[in-house]
Formats: structure tokens, sequence, C-alpha cells
């Protein structure tokens, strides 16, 4: 019941705020077309294309397991390392436990993002976005590391593994180049929507309650849409000496978009979203101290 108030509540916003929700809506396709999809489709499609390569004979190290998922999942952006756990899931290279535990690490921006987009573009520096992304990936170490602590050898755990979801491909790059478009159609979707949800909310609250447009704009988008919220705190906040913390604050919180996009992809798997939530609680608490201490 509450849901579907929920729903209507926020149809009727957009009926009562067409030019503002149009606005976000555009606003959240250009960020999409100029800043993300550059930066993640060769990601995504090389990661599916890895995985779906036919699966070797030989006996893999779990520990190797591990840190096949950490790099590709870290290094390949959002949401590439859920798409990397949840297909190693599907292949039976992990179990659902170990799944679980990896999504929470194996999830980072990738590095032509931050380094591209956000250092050159936002910060007008490349050392900036060099030292964000070392502060992304020291947070992530560690909890990664952490994470192996709760993981126990396969002989326990052999139980939980599952039937496999899919088989290998015999086609690997004809079925990444598949799998790909549909993982961007969802990232575009879900920028899209909550880019537009973000700016509305912000619009009314900022009527409402008599709020600075600026302030508010940034809080709803960076709740709502990472993309989208750094963006506006750069357009709002980038004379203040916050505002690189505030941009770290920002992309460790990630956004209601990309928490779908992961809950989607690890749905397919049967993967638990618990340890992915504690994840995301450290990096907001992690990420802004290390990269404080960096700069």
């Amino acid at each position: 019941m509450i849901n579907i108030f929920i729903i209507w509540g926020l149809i009727l916003l957009f009926i009562l705020q067409p030019g503002v929700a149009h606005d976000g809506a555009e606003a959240g396709a250009k960020l999409f077309v100029h800043a993300l999809l550059p930066y993640l489709l060769p990601y995504i499609i090389l990661t599916q294309w890895l995985l779906k390569m036919p699966a070797t004979k030989k006996v893999v190290a779990p520990w190797k397991k591990f840190v096949k998922a950490y790099v590709l999942g870290s290094f390949g952006g959002f949401p590439v390392g859920a798409v990397t756990v949840s297909e190693m899931t599907k292949n039976e290279e992990l179990t659902r436990k170990q799944a679980g535990l990896l999504l929470a690490s194996c999830h980072a921006p990738g590095p032509m993002f931050v380094i591209g987009f956000v250092g050159i573009e936002l910060f007008g520096d490349i050392n900036t976005g060099w030292k964000l992304l070392i502060a992304i990936h020291i947070a992530n170490i560690i909890f990664f590391f952490m994470t192996l602590l709760f993981i126990k050898n396969d002989q326990e755990l052999k139980g939980d593994i599952q039937p496999p979801v899919t088989k290998r491909s015999t086609m690997p790059l004809l079925d990444s180049l598949k799998d790909s478009s549909e993982i961007i159609i969802l990232v575009a979707t879900t920028v899209i929507f909550f880019s537009a949800l973000g700016i509305v909310l912000s619009s009314v609250i900022a009527s409402a309650f008599s709020v600075d447009t600026g302030i508010a704009q940034t809080v709803t988008l960076a709740i709502f849409e990472m993309t989208s919220g750094v963006q506006s705190a750069t357009t709002h906040f980038s004379g203040l000496t916050i505002y690189p913390l505030l941009i770290a604050a920002i992309i460790s919180m990630n956004g209601f978009s990309i928490h779908i996009q992961v809950a989607v992809i690890a749905k397919s798997a049967k993967v638990s979203m618990r340890p992915y939530l504690i994840g995301r609680i450290w990096c907001i608490l992690i990420v802004p101290i290390l990269f404080y201490l960096l700069l």
C-alpha cells in the first residue's frame, strides 16, 4: 500500500512539474551519453567476453578466483563488479556466500571515470583524480581482505553451490555484446529516471522549505544519482575548500541509481545484498578521510 502511494505521489509530481522533469531527464541523458557510456561500455564488453570464454578444466585456487573478481570488478566501473560476481556465480566459480561477500568489495568507479571525468573535467587536475582513485582502492582493498576473513574454504561451502543458471557460451563475443547491451540499457534507464526524480524533488524541497536551490539539488541528486550529484556539486560548490571531499563522499555514496543496477544484476544470480550495504557504509566513512590525507 505504501509503495502505491509513493508511486502515485511521484506521478503527480511529474505531472505538476513537467518542465522540471523534462530538464532533469534531459540532463540525465546527456550525462549518460557524455560521462558514462564512453567510460563504461568498453569495460563491460571486455569483462563479459572474458567471463564467457570456455572454462579451463584445471583446478584453480580459491584465492585466484577472488583476486580475479576483485580486479575485474573494482577496475571495470559500476556496475561491472556486480556483473563479474554474478557471472562467476552462474558459472560455479563462486558459491552464493562467497559472491555475496565479494559483491561488497568488488565495487568501484572505473579509472577512466575517476581520472578522466572527475579528475580532468570536474577537478581540472589529473593528479587529484589519481588521489581520489587511490583512496577508493585503499578502502576497497582493506575491505576485501576483511571480506576474505569471512570466506571459508571451498570444502566447507561446497554444499552451497547451486546448479549454474547459464552454461558457458559457445560464441563468447556475440553473447558478451548482447548481455552488455542489456546492462547498458539498465544503466541508462536508472540514470535518466533518477536524475529526473532528483531534480523534481529538489525543486519541490527548495520551494517548500526556502532552502538554497544549489544545496537542495546537490543533496537530492547525490542520494538518487551519483553522476548528476557530482556535476551539481561542481556547479554550486566548486569554489569551496570542502568541494573535493564532497565529491569523494558523493562517489562513495553511489546513489539509488547504482544500487538498483547492482540489485537487479545480483538478483539474477540470487546473490545476497546484505554485505554490499555494509560495504557502502564503510566507503562513505573511509574514502573521504583517505582522500583528505592524500590531498
